[in-house]
């Protein structure tokens, strides 16, 4: 475990140094008065939490000053941290009950949709599961070639078709060989797409129907890439993305780049959609599955 919260430390370091990293000085040995909520809040907005979010939080922490009748500004650490962790859902315990269980992974340009899905492919074969990656991003060339590369390092199958050909008909023979082969997990790549383009976003909804032609009830999971060095611009994104079609999940990548962690606080109240995977660095095994608690005492360094 300490390994671990080391991880997520060394990955949450910008958000931890810029924003969160004032709240020692913050909440020092001083008393709460009307400067010490005005410089809490202007803090949890410069992290990104938004400011719906941060309205509900300084509300929050309020109401249970008043209640335990708290006088000191150091004593609103814990309750900080109680009520961030609050915030958190616990990512589900993926099951995968079809075989092949079929996941699209969905994105804009440059969230880092390709090297998530091979980071995912090693997670997954690392428990055992056997997997197959479909190129569907077939309007990117580097995008096949690069998942192509992976999946050679890795030892999985790649399913492409010719540069510019129909995503949807990749997507289908990916499902049909998944099924023949008797893979655990069919990961397909899609285009990376602006969600103001109506264009490209009906045609993401024919590969999301395709693949239920290509198997009953696929896909199974839709996870949504969303880079988190955009921070609040993230939200109309997911918000489009999961209008049409139906995420169901978000893997947060370059964690460590960014300094606007606090946006997990926005995502989860806007969207109500599990944060899955959490990527904490370039290497393949820094994809972590997402860790409520190693998250908030990372960005708190507490």
């Amino acid at each position: 475990m300490a390994d671990l919260l080391s991880k997520w430390r060394a990955g949450l370091s910008k958000t931890s140094k810029s924003a969160f990293g004032k709240l020692a000085n913050l909440l020092g040995a001083s008393e709460i008065n009307r400067e010490t909520w005005d410089d809490l809040e202007s803090l949890l907005i410069q992290a990104d939490l938004g400011i719906e979010t941060t309205g509900d939080v300084i509300a929050s922490l309020r109401r249970i000053v008043d209640a335990r009748g708290l006088t000191r500004a150091n004593e609103l650490h814990s309750v900080l941290r109680s009520d961030l962790l609050s915030r958190l859902k616990a990512p589900p315990v993926l099951s995968w009950n079809d075989h092949p269980s079929v996941v699209l992974v969905i994105g804009v340009n440059g969230s880092g949709k390709t090297t998530t899905i091979a980071k995912l492919g090693k997670h997954f074969c690392g428990e055992g599961k056997s997997v197959l990656f479909g190129a569907a991003d077939t309007f990117r060339a580097a995008a096949v070639d690069q998942l192509q590369v992976w999946g050679e390092r890795l030892g999985i199958e790649v399913v492409a078709g010719a540069p510019e050909s129909d995503p949807g008909a990749v997507a289908f023979n990916a499902i049909q060989s998944g099924i023949a082969h008797k893979v655990d997990l069919v990961l397909i790549d899609t285009a990376g797409r602006l969600h103001t383009r109506f264009n490209l976003m009906e045609e993401l909804k024919k590969v999301y129907r395709v693949a239920g032609k290509a198997l009953n009830g696929a896909p199974h999971a839709v996870w949504l890439v969303l880079d988190a060095t955009t921070g609040q611009n993230a939200l109309p994104q997911a918000r489009a993305f999961r209008e049409t079609v139906n995420a169901t999940g978000i893997i947060l990548t370059k964690l460590d780049s960014s300094a606007r962690g606090g946006m997990v606080f926005a995502i989860q109240r806007e969207l109500g959609l599990p944060i899955l995977f959490a990527g904490l660095g370039e290497k393949m095994e820094d994809l972590e599955p997402f860790n409520p608690d190693a998250f908030v005492d990372a960005i708190l360094n507490s």
